[in-house]
């Protein structure tokens, strides 16, 4: 029998991508000529005394470091074995990597989120932020030429790496061992950004690039009309918030019908069906000047940049409360998300004497666009086929101007002063949804026929949809918004003392002020009979658009007689606080003494001391603080024992604190991860001890061999939990600590060139790229009879175990030695390149693979009695393809560069394994993405 069609046909079969964002690619490096091959990973320099190529070698320029503490000139003077020992890893006693521009170029990563999945031990989670080891990002820091980035997304702290194209970084610095002039809340590594900033010659530059993808592109996707500059991320006033609704808390909570006519409705609620996804563009122009000022330099460096992406995830998205996981929901969810990323840098440099001055500002705005259909034939208390459709908008943006002044004032005496201001913003107006249930008869008893209706391949509703007060709300609209700003300062003094052997002394003092504002308003529709009633037939019957149209708003019930009852929206305030404002506020010192003992020997210790007042306070609710200081000692001991090798023993103290979103009561949904997520007012700060050994053997110029191996005691480290509001409400996600938890493992890496001009005139100036790393890392967490945090206490969730309110025995809640949640055993990347030393010519092969990681503690069971298994993400192996070749035409320099990414098609799997079932949390396909690039410089 034929049955009549979804009115937005619900793709089920086809494979569909989740497209990483294709961005503007950084611009051919303004320096080298043609002939200049690209930098290494480790940015080495040779020695004065060896600056003689050597087979297979090079002698290109360092990368660019602007951080607390970074000294080059240490490399010049610490008296070391081994002239073999790379300067950026003389010139620092901690444990560094560092990439490059011509580093992140190889890779042909759009982010500098996807370049660091390139590093040792590092892996990105929920789109761009990095995990260091396994730890979550919250146990990473994120710095823009030393000074502290404020996140523009709600649910953390840290900043998604993802929004930074490469086109505006010049290097990455990421240390995995703590040195007190860095922040105290460290754990895994903390990754430092510097931005470009005094050119070395004058240059502009041109690219712009094209992408698709197997399963996206051309494609069928969910979009919806918008505002005529979506395409730029950009509203144009669609968009637009009435009065009413900023100030819905002041008043009775209803709104009539005449207000609900003032809301934007056609172009924010028409789901429509696109069969054609347009391919992902990206363009930049990029330019510098320097001038030469007597014996000093000034530098401008300008770069402006937007890049259009599409990806869609045709997602199974399934739940269970049973405690065998028997499925209770079970969605098919299709997502077409739109990102446009626009981005900018503005840069002025002055370089005097030893002494340099450099004014940086970034502004970065970020827009994600998204259509959402969910169609289900398996949910709790099944009355029918249920249709639900979402149209949301997300903006956010980021503007940061710092200024940095680095001086040396003596041959022994150099000063660092930082300063900035940061604003970060998300916006995220019109979340819609409306719940359809498919009906063979109508509200009113009138059977409907299906007769003759087209069959379609997805779900097919024997009858029409309507809304019903069987959902309830039949629709809703959210809007919210956050503001952030961050000051933050930093002085750093340092002086060399005049001793026979090389010996620092070090002193700072860091400030960091950051005030949080965020409202999420969520309004329900309902009749003006009030209590979720939805409107009556035909009106039921209609699509979105029309079912808001006046028509409809002034007489939903056309039965019932003329404007017997009207649509009206209600502030719903949902449990948890609709409103919080959020301040952190640092004080912090340190003190430090870096020594040469002996020859080969290098010694630095110190200690911080970091203070920090952090509140959140909701709306009509008891404010939580945490006002906590901390000792925070930290050493390294480096003995270079062998012309080319050295071993390195390092051992801190540091912490982590709460991020805003985790303490704050207020529900949100991650349109990442497609879930909704609840703050916990009863978090704490966690406490790490960290140690690590490290041997580095660098046998050749720009090659290495290094070992290292880690370990973690961490003192209630806050986890990610699953838990279910009520018997009836779909999964959520909260925030709990534990009493403890332990990490350790171990990391190798090793780079190889090989000469190739044995085999011809062809490879007479081609070399073979090996590089291959691989970190091993488990964890456990103790999970004994401590009361510890219930991840659904702020809705008032009762005592487990003879615990206060709130809280639960760690034992009733989670599983003892599971490990902690985002760390995987095993972490692989490979590269193998050929690369020509005298010209720009690469092509790489990048394999990648990550292990099973845990994203979520599983749920308590609905009995009180136990829990559900956790839940699982599946990473998989992913291997990537990327050529660049440069060509001169007309006097312009042409980078042409070619990707194909994701060539074994791994899919997003994230699950429950109950033995004989496994629930699906959220499995989605991925598709291959190709991409096409021109870079023209001049």
């Amino acid at each position: 029998m034929q049955h009549r069609r979804a009115y937005a046909t619900l793709l089920l079969l086809t494979s569909q991508l989740v497209a990483p964002a294709v961005l503007a690619q950084s611009a051919t490096p303004p320096a080298p000529a043609p002939a200049t091959p690209p930098v290494v990973q480790t940015g080495t320099q040779p020695d004065t005394a060896t600056s003689t190529a050597q087979d297979g070698t090079t002698t290109d320029a360092p990368a660019e470091v602007s951080s607390p503490g970074f000294d080059a000139e240490a490399a010049q003077e610490i008296v070391v074995v081994g002239r073999n020992i790379p300067n950026v890893v003389r010139a620092t006693p901690q444990i560094v990597s560092v990439l490059s521009e011509a580093d992140i170029a190889r890779t042909g990563d759009g982010d500098i989120a996807g370049a660091l999945t390139r590093v040792t031990g590092l892996s990105v989670v929920g789109g761009g932020f990095v995990y260091v080891r396994g730890l979550g990002d919250r146990y990473s820091s994120s710095l823009l030429n030393g000074s502290p980035l404020p996140s523009p997304e709600p649910l953390r702290r840290s900043v998604p790496l993802d929004i930074f194209p490469t086109s505006i970084v010049g290097s990455a610095l990421v240390q995995k061992t703590y040195s007190v002039n860095f922040p105290g809340e460290f754990g895994g590594g903390v990754i430092n950004l510097t931005s470009k900033a005094i050119p070395k010659k004058n240059f502009l530059s041109i690219g712009v690039s094209v992408s698709a993808d197997t399963v996206t592109t051309s494609e069928l996707g969910y979009v919806y009309a918008g505002g005529k500059s979506d395409w730029l991320g950009y509203d144009d006033g669609t968009r637009g918030v009435p009065a009413f609704i900023r100030n819905a808390d002041k008043g009775s909570g209803i709104f009539t019908a005449d207000q609900v006519a003032q809301l934007s409705n056609a172009r924010t609620t028409l789901l429509q069906v696109n069969n054609q996804l347009p391919a992902n563009f990206s363009g930049e122009i990029a330019g510098g000047s320097v001038f030469d000022i007597g014996s000093d330099r000034l530098g401008v460096i300008a770069s402006l940049g937007l890049s259009n992406t599409f990806r869609t995830r045709d997602a199974i998205q399934q739940d269970s409360v049973s405690e065998d996981g028997t499925v209770r929901n079970d969605f098919r969810t299709v997502l077409t998300d739109n990102r446009v990323v626009a981005n900018a840098l503005v840069g002025l440099g002055y370089e005097f004497n030893d002494n340099t001055i450099r004014w940086t500002n970034v502004y970065i705005h970020d827009t994600l666009k998204q259509g959402r259909l969910a169609g289900s034939e398996a949910y709790n208390n099944f009355s029918g086929l249920r249709l639900q459709q979402n149209t949301n908008w997300f903006e956010r943006q980021l503007i940061e101007t710092q200024l940095v002044g680095e001086f040396k004032l003596t041959d022994a005496l150099k000063f660092d002063a930082r300063g900035a201001f940061a604003n970060s913003k998300r916006n995220a107006p019109y979340e819609r949804q409306f719940d359809y249930l498919c009906s063979n008869r109508t509200t009113n008893g009138y059977p409907i026929t299906t007769d003759g209706a087209p069959f379609s391949r997805g779900f097919n509703c024997n009858g029409a949809y309507q809304v019903t007060q069987r959902f309830s709300p039949f629709a809703s609209v959210v809007f919210s918004e956050l503001d952030e700003n961050l000051y933050t300062g930093q002085a750093d003094l340092a002086y060399k003392l005049p001793t026979d052997r090389p010996m620092t002394l070090s002193a700072g003092y860091f400030y960091s002020n950051t005030d949080r504002n965020s409202r999420r308003l969520q309004f329900n529709y309902q009749t003006s009979d009030g209590a979720g009633t939805a409107p009556g037939f035909p009106n039921n019957l209609l699509r979105p658009d029309y079912l808001l149209s006046p028509d409809s708003l002034f007489n939903a019930c056309p039965q019932r007689g003329a404007g017997i009852c009207t649509i009206q929206l209600q502030f719903n305030t949902q449990n948890g606080a609709y409103a919080y404002d959020a301040g952190l506020e640092i004080h912090a010192g340190y003190v430090q003494a870096e020594a040469e003992v002996r020859d080969g020997l290098r010694a630095v210790a110190g200690v911080r001391y970091e203070t920090a007042r952090e509140e959140v306070t909701p709306i009509d609710s008891p404010s939580t603080v945490l006002n906590n200081g901390y000792w925070l000692p930290a050493g390294t001991l480096t003995y270079n024992f062998a012309r080319d090798m050295q071993f390195r023993l390092s051992g801190a103290k540091t912490i982590s604190r709460p991020q805003f979103r985790e303490l704050a009561p207020q529900q949100f949904r991650d349109p990442d991860s497609d879930r909704l997520f609840f703050g916990n007012p009863n978090l704490r700060d966690s406490e790490l001890w960290n140690l690590e050994a490290r041997y580095e053997w660098f046998f050749g110029r720009d090659q290495r061999f290094t070992a290292a191996g880690f370990y973690k005691r961490i003192d209630n480290p806050i986890e990610q939990a699953g838990f279910y509001p009520s018997p009836d409400a779909t999964l959520q996600t909260g925030f709990t600590f534990l009493p403890k938890a332990t990490l350790w493992g171990g990391e190798v890496e090793a780079q190889k060139y090989v000469p190739l001009e044995s085999l011809g005139n062809f490879f007479a100036s081609r070399r073979l790229l090996l590089l291959a790393n691989y970190t091993y890392t488990q964890s456990k967490i103790t999970a004994d009879g401590s009361c510890v945090p219930n991840p659904a206490a702020a809705l008032g969730s009762p005592g487990i175990g003879g615990c206060a309110a709130g809280f639960g025995r760690a034992n009733l809640l989670f599983r003892d030695g599971a490990p902690l949640t985002g760390q995987s055993d095993h972490l692989v990347n490979v590269q193998v390149g050929l690369e020509d030393t005298a010209a720009l010519s690469q092509i790489t092969l990048l394999f990648n693979y990550a292990s099973d990681r845990v994203t979520n503690r599983g749920p308590s069971n609905l009995s009180g009695q136990g829990f559900q298994p956790d839940i699982v993400e599946r990473p998989g192996i992913r291997l990537d393809l990327v050529a660049r070749q440069g060509f001169e035409v007309a006097g312009a320099n042409l980078e042409v560069k070619a990707e194909a990414r994701n060539l074994t098609g791994t899919r997003y799997s994230e699950s429950q394994d109950f033995g004989a079932n496994q629930v699906f949390i959220n499995r989605y396909n991925l598709g291959r993405i190709f991409s096409l690039g021109v870079t023209a410089q001049f």
